[in-house]
């Protein structure tokens, strides 16, 4: 605020896709600039310039500015015309509610040849006697002066009684600049009034807090107090609007200032405001990760198994800009700060922070996280193969059966044994094998002769 900067001038070159070296135009009103400067380096291309509404009290540093055709300074603090005989090319020069006493000071706008219009209305200046005559019959490029047209015969008019008028504008200006100079001191015999009556306000506010009843009554005090405070800034604020001052390039600024000054006090108790806000509980005393959404967003959390990575996809708003929002990314959880408010969300699998990217969409806005998982799947897969085969290996080791024990008392289990009936089972323990039954049979056949020449049936 109060100076041109670099990024001030980037931001209102979108039209130019932000580059400033090749730009043409620009509009820089109401940004209560103070000091008009750098244009002249970073824009040499500039044809059309707005500064209306700011608070500049001096045209300088646009001497560099040879393409400059038209240049708007209405509204501002500006006392004298001055500085622009380097703009070869300007033809429209807007003035308008300025400070302009020193009426003399259009004579260096001879050098501007192509000068057609000229814009003075709300100066000072231009309730001069002879004012109109004075500017028509100095500037001769002219074909407009505040509006009307300038005609032929006026311009002649103008010519026969220069001499004349020239002496009395002198006359008329040597006037204004002795009132303008009683005004200066006015004003800073005010500003010293305002600025000692407010170092007391804070000198008996000082003395008040180092009082014991403040201590011993703090809430009911400090709620006195308070008030106090606001019942003087009413009548402060009361006294400042409703006392008379002259319309003076110190008065305006002394209002800007004024306003600047309760902007800031507003702004100082919002932030304090802020601070006292019990803080967001992201991790738990015993270090667990909460999932936070204070900014209410949409989002989705895709696992893409293919690429071997998790993607986050945060519905931001569209017209945020990148600048507020903080990207933190770790092992087991994202968290994303938008305007200082967290979203915060874990994480199904551990993942690489310093492999994760973070991308912005332009056309939806919207917040792609990409975080490739720690596991690879060769690994996943070689893991499972592994447990698989260790399942394998217990299931089938020495080629027995081997059962669980189960303490039926705190189980309801069927009872498996008791599925096939008792009378079936040859004896005790497990079912015996076939090969033992064939052994039986050739014991129990007594006249079973073993024919070598016969061959086996089988």
């Amino acid at each position: 605020v109060g100076r041109i900067t670099e990024d001030l001038v980037r931001r209102r070159a979108e039209h130019n896709n932000c580059e400033i070296f090749s730009l043409e135009e620009i509009s820089l009103h109401q940004q209560e600039i103070e000091k008009l400067e750098h244009l002249d380096k970073w824009c040499r291309d500039l044809k059309i310039l707005y500064l209306q509404n700011n608070l500049i009290p001096k045209i300088e540093n646009v001497g560099k500015l040879k393409k400059l055709e038209y240049l708007n300074v209405a509204l501002n603090n500006i006392e004298r015309i001055e500085n622009l005989e380097g703009c070869e090319e300007l033809k429209k020069l807007d003035l308008t509610a300025n400070f302009i006493g020193e009426l003399s000071s259009i004579e260096s706008l001879k050098c501007n040849i192509h000068l057609k219009e000229l814009f003075l209305v709300g100066n000072p200046c231009t309730a001069f006697e002879g004012y109109r005559q004075f500017v028509v019959a100095t500037l001769h490029q002219l074909k407009y002066l505040d509006s009307k047209e300038i005609e032929r015969s006026e311009r002649i008019k103008a010519l026969q009684n220069y001499p004349e008028v020239k002496r009395k504008i002198r006359e008329q200006e040597g006037a204004y600049l002795l009132k303008r100079a009683r005004e200066k001191e006015e004003a800073q015999r005010r500003m010293q009034e305002r600025k000692d009556e407010k170092q007391k306000q804070m000198d008996s506010k000082l003395g008040f807090d180092s009082l014991q009843l403040w201590r011993k009554y703090y809430s009911a005090v400090t709620i006195a107090f308070e008030e106090i405070c606001r019942t003087e800034n009413d009548d402060e604020d009361r006294k400042f609007w409703e006392e008379p001052t002259p319309y003076t390039p110190e008065s305006r600024l002394e209002t800007h200032r004024y306003i600047e000054e309760k902007r800031r006090a507003k702004d100082n108790i919002r932030e304090s405001k802020k601070r006292e806000k019990t803080a967001w509980t992201l991790v738990t005393a015993e270090g667990k990760v909460l999932n936070v959404n204070v900014p209410k967003l949409h989002f989705s959390l895709k696992d893409d198994e293919e690429n071997n990575q998790i993607i986050l996809d945060l519905a931001v708003y569209r017209h945020l800009d990148t600048s507020l929002l903080d990207v933190d990314v770790q092992p087991t959880y994202i968290r994303v700060l938008v305007k200082g408010k967290p979203f915060q969300l874990v994480l199904p699998e551990e993942v690489k922070p310093d492999s994760s990217c973070a991308k912005r969409s332009q056309t939806t806005g919207h917040l792609v996280v990409t975080m490739p998982k720690v596991c690879k799947i060769g690994d996943i897969t070689q893991r499972s193969l592994n447990v698989v085969s260790t399942l394998g290996m217990f299931l089938s080791y020495s080629g027995q059966v081997e059962k669980l024990e189960v303490d039926p008392s705190k189980y309801s289990f069927p009872d498996v044994t008791k599925i096939i009936q008792e009378k079936e089972r040859t004896g005790q323990g497990p079912i015996k094998l076939q090969p033992q039954k064939v052994t039986d049979v050739k014991k129990s056949c007594v006249d079973f002769e073993n024919n070598e020449d016969v061959p086996p049936l089988i």
